[in-house]
């Protein structure tokens, strides 16, 4: 059937084992957070700051080797190249405050992944969950202690990056998102984007390492208890990016619904030399469902592909579902996003680029329909055969579950 499938896509100029190939060099960072629903490991047992998990489905992990076990054997069902995606509230054994935090505290992470062979780690300074989070405000606070406290905690986070960067041998995206805002209609829009810019000056000032840490600002439309005003807009953040070459970070859930991502990375590809990404899937809202082989994946996908940008996109998923098995929910998002990405690497685009630029119209459309027909999933079973995988990964997450998951309650 492979063999089938590749001479249907050299019909179209495709290499199909050119495809196969480039797509195992392509890392997808994996977010740690769906295995325990956003709680941590530095103290926190709820959420705060517009982020909400839904559902109690049993066998959440409670702790650091709970939540490593989980992580391996849904890392040993997923396909391809893979990165872990770390937030500061899961420092192993800290007896400090987030402000204080050093590269020892998550040394055992740095372990951890260097036994699962992973491509490296990235980062997230974590502004939630947290007493310092005075009336929903972090980095735009008028409370100068509560600012300086999280201005150094993003501090301490590049240092950390950095440390990340020197063990693995490949840059860290370190990833700014803060939840400030307000429910209700504000007095006075600009004096907490003064404050969040002043912040963001402040961490800047830190001597880093640019080739090792890509620090990256991620905006948000609106959030639960914050659905009026969000400081760190995207217009805030689009232009304190490229005044202060760092990174603007894409979260697929973080803008009107009608609003595609897909759009917005060839647009940023133009200016920006590294986009950064957290692919996620919003459902009416920033509602963080867990990545499906949709159309607007499948778009994401093809412009990082279309545009020679699979080394300036960085890719990282970003979901929390705690209404089903937690590892199906990782696997099944990782093996969306490499599907996607396959989807895109199989299509002839230098063609399809060809007709538009010459006007043809008609015959764009004709084949653009036509390639939608191809045996994509023939050459995913051959991808995952190669990486050793089967396509049906639920019976061993059942078992997982009776013989692990199922102990924990």
């Amino acid at each position: 059937m492979y063999e089938q499938a590749k001479k249907l896509y050299a019909n179209y100029g495709v290499d199909t084992e050119k495809a196969i190939q480039t797509l195992k060099t392509i890392p997808v960072s994996i977010h740690c957070w769906q295995g325990d629903d956003v709680i941590g490991l530095d103290g926190s047992d709820s959420l705060s700051g517009g982020i909400q998990t839904t559902g109690n489905y049993p066998g959440r992990a409670r702790n650091f080797e709970e939540l490593k076990a989980d992580i391996k054997k849904a890392f040993s069902l997923m396909p391809g190249k893979k990165r872990l995606n770390l937030h500061a509230s899961y420092a192993v054994g800290a007896t400090v405050d987030r402000d204080k935090y050093e590269p020892k505290h998550f040394a055992p992470w740095v372990e951890f992944a260097k036994q699962l062979k992973l491509d490296g780690i990235d980062f997230n300074p974590t502004m939630f969950g947290h007493p310092m989070m005075k009336d929903g405000l972090s980095l735009s606070s008028p409370d100068e202690a509560t600012r300086k406290f999280w201005v150094e905690h993003c501090k301490a986070c590049i240092r950390i990056s950095e440390y990340f960067a020197t063990e693995f041998g490949t840059p860290t995206v370190m990833n700014i998102w803060i939840p400030d805002g307000y429910k209700d209609v504000p007095a006075d829009r600009l004096s907490p984007r003064l404050r969040l810019k002043k912040s963001l000056d402040e961490i800047l000032s830190v001597k880093y390492d640019k080739k090792k840490v890509i620090v990256a600002v991620e905006s948000k439309v609106f959030g639960i208890g914050v659905e009026s005003y969000t400081v760190g807009s995207n217009e805030f953040y689009q232009n304190y990016a490229a005044k202060n070459d760092i990174c603007c970070l894409l979260d697929n859930g973080h803008y009107h619904p009608l609003e595609y991502v897909s759009d917005k990375i060839p647009s940023l590809l133009a200016f920006y030399d590294t986009v950064a990404l957290h692919v996620t899937r919003g459902v009416r809202w920033d509602s963080d469902h867990v990545v499906l082989l949709e159309d607007e994946l499948k778009e994401i996908a093809k412009e990082i592909v279309r545009n020679d940008a699979t080394d300036k996109v960085k890719i990282a998923l970003d979901y929390f579902d705690a209404s089903i098995n937690r590892l199906s929910a990782w696997v099944t998002g990782q093996r969306a996003m490499q599907k996607a990405l396959l989807f895109a690497l199989l299509i002839p685009h230098d063609k399809l680029k060809k007709l538009q630029d010459n006007s043809e119209f008609t015959e764009l459309m004709v084949m653009q329909e036509e390639i939608k027909d191809l045996p994509l999933g023939i050459v995913w079973n051959e991808y995952l055969k190669r990486e050793g995988l089967a396509e049906s990964y639920l019976p061993e997450i059942t078992t997982y579950e009776k013989q692990i998951l199922k102990e924990r309650n």
